[in-house]
Formats: C-alpha cells, structure tokens, sequence
C-alpha cells in the first residue's frame, strides 16, 4: 500500500480497513482506487471537490461571540462506504422506528393508552420542554406527526450500530447530503462508472410526494418556513425550497384570513397555502400561542392547523419524542406498538430521574457521556475522559438541581473512517444521519449524512464545532458496474 496508509490504526471499528489492514469487501473497489492515485492527484482531486463547493455555493453558519460566519461546506473525498446488505437492514430498522414513534406521539395526544398501561412515567412527559398541551385532541393525516426524521447512527468497538439519538423537530442536513453526492460526481468521475454506488437524489422527490399526501388537494401549493438568511441552515432552506417547488417564505410572508385559512403575500395578491414545511421550532411558530414576542411565526397558526386548513410538517408537538429521556424508552415502545423487536439497538443508557441511576452517572462522571434532554448540535454535554474536574463538578451539579434533564452513556468508540491528512490517511471518528420520511408511506435515504470529527481523537462530529463531512456510498458490492447503473448516478 502507498505510504500514506503507513502507521494507519483505527482505535476501534474502520468502515473501509478491516483489522488486517486490507479493504472492506464493500470498499475494495474504491481502497484500490485511492491506491493507484499519486499524492500529487490525490491532492488536486480535494482541491477540485473544494472548488466545485465554492463554485456551487454549499456553506453553512456559525454562531460566535464575534457574530454569525458563513463558512464554505467542509467535505473530505475519501468516501464512507456501507453495503447494501447491511444497509437494507438498517433502513428497515429505520422505519420500524419512525412508525412506532408515530404512533406514540398520535397516542400522547390523544388516548394516553402508554401511560394508563405504566409503560412510561406519566411524569416524565408532563415535564417534557416539547409536550404541548395545545396539540390535545389532535389527529393530523395519516396520523403521523414526525414527517422528517433524521436519527443518528452509530457504530461501537464491535462493529454493532447503535441509534444516539432522534432528531423530530426540525431536522437538518439533508442538502448536504446531497451536495456531497454531486461534488463527489466531479472530483472522482470515474469511479462512479465503475461501482454501483446506489443514488441519493431521490430524496427531494420523495420529500415533495410525502408532503403532497398531507393535503386533500390536487396539486397543493407548498411553502417551506423559514427563519431566515441568518438561521445556520438557511443554505439548506433555500435548496429545498428550490428543488421541490415551494417558496420560500418567512413568517412575514404568511397570514391567517377571516375564513380560517393561511395565504401567502406576493405580487399577484394573496394565494392559498395548503402545506407548510417549517423549519421554525414550535415556541416562535405561533405568537397568539407560544411565545408572544415571536415575529418568526404567523399570528392564528395554531387555530387554522387545529381546525385542518392546513397541514404543517413536522407537526407542532413532535419534539416531545426528541427528547432524550424518552429516546431511552424507544425500544419499549416498539414492542408495545408493534408488538416487534427493534432492529436497531439504542446505546445503554442512564436516567438521571431515576435515583440509582443518577448515582451511578454522579459516580462515574470521568467515563460517560453526560446529556441534556433537549439539547442538539453537541451543546451542554459532558465528555467524560476528555473532561477536566471542574467541568464534571459543574455538570454534577447541572444533574443534583434538574435531574429530569440528563441522561449518561458510556462513551463509546466510534467507528472511524480513512481522512486525509496532509499526505496520509488517518483514522478519524464518525457517525451517520439518515433521513427518513412518513406520510402515506415512509421511505429512507440511501445513506445520509457522514460527519466526520476532523480533529484526532475527537469524539464532536457536529460542524459547528469543527466537524467535517463525507459522502456516504451503499454499495452493491458484487453487481458489475452497467452504463444503466452508471446512468443511475
């Protein structure tokens, strides 16, 4: 192998290196490949994947004390490859997770049969940040609450995949997913005509399709609600909106009628909107309802979904299963729904409400992960091993005054993924954001998103706080590559 592979170790799992140095089956193809290119290619093969995001416009924002910064989409070339045989089973997991979230969530608001059978601590969601008490009663089409889900992959030391965590409010990331396929169409051509890489770019029809079927129109006029040029994802935004054929609009641009029904303000007058894709939590969605001081959010909202003038994806009230207290008590929900195992195992964890267990979690704060309930984008967690005393003597203290509000994990070891650094390969930790979709029917991306955590050693993959990306191949490994497979691309 060329020199850059020289010392290359994985601390745990590698997705492309097997423990004996040689290439997973899945990723032979692609592992000879990267082989045969000089250091030189190799390197203007990155500069052209840097160029193409440039040319394409792909970044996203980062919040500092110093201001919001734009900062062009970090993407290493060198993919992660999965096979589609183990891929077909994770993506049945997948939906067999959402259902049954789905079908939790529709219960919560209406028969509570789950708390009156003691599964879950009737406590535990009337002290949930995301429970709304305004969505009572309420049975959107399909029953189905969590249109968009994006839950993160993992993989252990052993090679299992676990679920981290659910992410059902306003998930993010699938553009990127997207534009990484394109980018990685234009650095590296040629490998596309010779593996049977399955596509990604379905999704946007997909997502078009399943928002659709929240309407009893014919042809429903979409709109996708957004924050603003100043939200992290507006790139992301900007880029759905395009590609399904809905405006983009903000809160302004929005109004609730006499009749009940929500209008859109353009040149032409006021025109009907029929679904809203809102990309604006539930707090700021709705001033007459949530937070008064809003002005991301449309005055009667709430009233015009309630009464089923329009449809709103994901529903208000969905987050309550983001939570991740209640993410612990997933795989119960399964069997209790649908009466099935889970496919996909969540990483063991610890409730803190719970007194032994929060014992534990305090006792043993240098080895876990340490989470908020309602958190994302890694914000205050604790990393035990790379914590110093004070940091765990603040979170110990963080648990003691809210112990509702965290969970403890041990701290796995990620799978890893070869990266370019410099002229080497070197092992770097990652995880996986697939994005699932439920309406009349529920489909799952080919993939999704790899983030990649581009400091050594780093466990944070999130790429607000330094994180990379990579494209991500489900690869048919033993089907010869065709020019109609290639045409697929």
């Amino acid at each position: 192998m060329p020199d850059r592979w020289k010392d290359y170790s994985s601390p745990g799992y590698d997705e492309l290196i097997d423990k004996n140095g040689n290439p997973r089956r899945a990723a032979d193809h692609v592992a000879r490949w990267l082989d045969r290119l000089s250091d030189e290619d190799l390197k203007s093969r990155q500069q052209a994947a840097q160029l193409a995001i440039e040319q394409m416009g792909i970044t996203f924002t980062v919040y500092s004390d110093k201001g919001n910064i734009d900062r062009e989409w970090p993407l290493d070339i060198v993919p992660r490859v999965i096979d589609a045989l183990e891929w077909s089973t994770i993506e049945a997991g997948l939906q067999q997770r959402l259902k049954a979230l789905n079908l939790f969530i529709n219960d919560l608001y209406n028969e509570q049969a789950i708390l009156k059978d003691d599964i879950m601590p009737r406590a535990l969601i009337e002290s949930s940040s995301n429970y709304r008490t305004e969505c009572r009663g309420l049975r959107p089409p399909h029953g189905v609450w969590a249109h968009i889900c994006g839950s993160d992959l993992v993989r252990g030391e052993d090679g299992t995949v676990y679920v981290l965590e659910d992410n059902l409010r306003v998930p993010s990331g699938v553009s990127y997913m997207i534009e990484n396929r394109e980018v990685m169409k234009r650095a590296m051509p040629e490998v596309f005509r010779q593996c049977h890489i399955l596509p990604v770019d379905n999704y946007t029809e997909n997502l078009q399709r399943m928002l659709s079927s929240l309407s009893e129109q014919q042809n429903p006029s979409l709109v996708v609600l957004t924050p603003g040029i100043f939200n992290s994802a507006y790139f992301e935004h900007t880029f759905l909106a395009q590609e399904i054929g809905a405006e983009l609009v903000e809160g302004r641009d929005l109004l609730v009628a006499d009749d009940g029904y929500v209008y859109m303000r353009n040149v032409g007058g006021l025109k009907r909107v029929d679904v809203i894709y809102r990309r604006v939590d539930d707090e700021f969605i709705d001033p007459e309802c949530f937070n008064p001081k809003s002005t991301l959010g449309v005055r009667g909202l709430m009233k015009a979904w309630r009464s089923g003038k329009v449809a709103i994806a994901n529903a208000p009230g969905a987050g309550v299963a983001d939570d991740k207290v209640i993410y612990s008590y997933v795989p119960d929900i399964v069997r209790y729904y649908l009466n099935e195992e889970p496919l996909i195992a969540n990483v063991p964890t610890y409730r803190c409400e719970n007194a032994d267990e929060r014992e534990y979690v305090l006792d043993n704060l240098a080895s876990l992960v340490v989470k908020p309930a309602n958190e994302s984008g890694g914000y205050g967690m604790l990393i035990g091993p790379r914590s110093s005393a004070g940091e765990q003597e603040e979170m110990a203290e963080n648990i003691r005054n809210n112990p509702r509000n965290y969970i403890g994990q041990p701290t796995l070891t990620l799978s890893t993924a070869p990266t370019i650094s410099g002229e080497r390969f070197a092992p770097r930790h990652i995880d996986l954001r697939p994005f699932v979709l439920q309406g009349e029917e529920i489909t799952v991306t080919t993939g999704g998103l790899t983030r990649v955590a581009l400091v050594e050693g780093s466990l944070v993959v999130n790429s607000s706080q330094g994180g990379g990306s990579k494209d991500t191949w489900v690869v048919r490994s033993a089907a010869p590559a065709t020019q109609q497979q290639s045409q697929e691309q």
